[in-house]
């Protein structure tokens, strides 16, 4: 099984990358129900110390509804990246669709200035084997 691709975003030496995975097991295609679980890397290739302190995603469908959300950290967690380290952590969603795409952004503190700022969470697709025809 090929692994699906890894989509990469670099904002001020704050690198994301995503990789999507189907989860053909907790999905229901004749009830419209597709889940899928997304990998997050954050790597601070920088010098400053900072903070993830909130997220902001779209989630897109494939007939084009989109679904903000807006919240603290990720998976219960504000992690501090000092110089050279990084954190990883997989979450997931559900879609109506057999595919949709996700983005977003990180909310980030620089730990040692207190300066707020923003870090793009790549776009990236959702696609599952049900799908009729690409659309991404």
């Amino acid at each position: 099984m090929t692994q699906p691709p890894v989509f990469t975003a670099t904002t001020r030496e704050i690198r994301v990358s995503v990789r999507a995975f189907f989860l053909e097991d907790q999905s229901n295609p004749e009830q419209s129900h597709f889940v899928w679980a997304y990998r997050v890397t954050i790597e601070n290739l920088g010098t400053l110390t900072v903070q993830l302190l909130k997220r902001s995603w779209q989630i897109t469908d494939a007939h084009g509804r989109m679904q903000q959300v807006h919240g603290p950290g990720v998976v219960g967690e504000q992690p501090v990246l000092e110089a050279g380290e990084s954190f990883e952590y997989t979450s997931g969603t559900p879609l109506s669709t057999p595919s949709g795409f996700m983005r977003g952004a990180y909310h980030m503190v620089e730990r040692d200035s207190g300066e707020a700022f923003d870090i793009a969470i790549p776009a990236f697709s959702l696609d599952s084997p049900h799908q009729s025809g690409g659309v991404h």
